[in-house]
């Protein structure tokens, strides 16, 4: 699999993207998503990687930088036909690496609080992430999980 940085302007990744956003508030109420559309992740903060198996989509991801010693992970998504193949894991590896190489001294998440949401939170428990409150711009919330991560 080719992890690289995308410029979200391919069918697929809008695709995997709308995806994600339609399942965000299938399961969430409208002001409990935080999903990021398009547009908002093509800020400069945020570094998007997209997961190749060939000329397939695995999956996604992408970093916000919130200051020089802390980012936030974003847009973590598994295309449906990978799900239970690593590609949560591969592109968890990958984001973990150039946190290191940017020097950021902690990641952060927000999650759900769901069902739908256990794969997720198990994922980022698996990799050391711990259960905070809320951090950046966001509020308590029953439907946010929000962990961390020192590096």
């Amino acid at each position: 699999m080719l992890i690289k940085i995308d410029d979200l302007r391919g069918p697929e990744v809008a695709q995997i993207l709308t995806e994600h956003l339609t399942d965000m508030y299938a399961v969430s109420p409208p002001e409990s998503v935080h999903a990021l559309d398009l547009d908002k992740l093509r800020k400069p903060e945020i570094t998007f990687w997209s997961v190749w198996d060939g000329n397939q989509l695995a999956g996604c991801g992408a970093l916000k930088e919130l200051d020089a010693t802390h980012a936030e992970i974003k847009s973590m998504r598994t295309a449906n036909a990978y799900r239970g193949k690593g590609v949560a894991v591969k592109i968890m590896e990958h984001i973990l690496g150039v946190a290191a190489e940017r020097n950021y001294q902690r990641l952060s998440l927000e999650t759900g609080t769901q069902d739908f949401f256990i794969p997720a939170r198990k994922l980022y428990e698996r990799f050391g992430f711990e259960y905070c409150g809320p951090f950046g711009d966001y509020a308590e919330d029953p439907y946010s999980a929000f962990m961390t991560k020192s590096l």
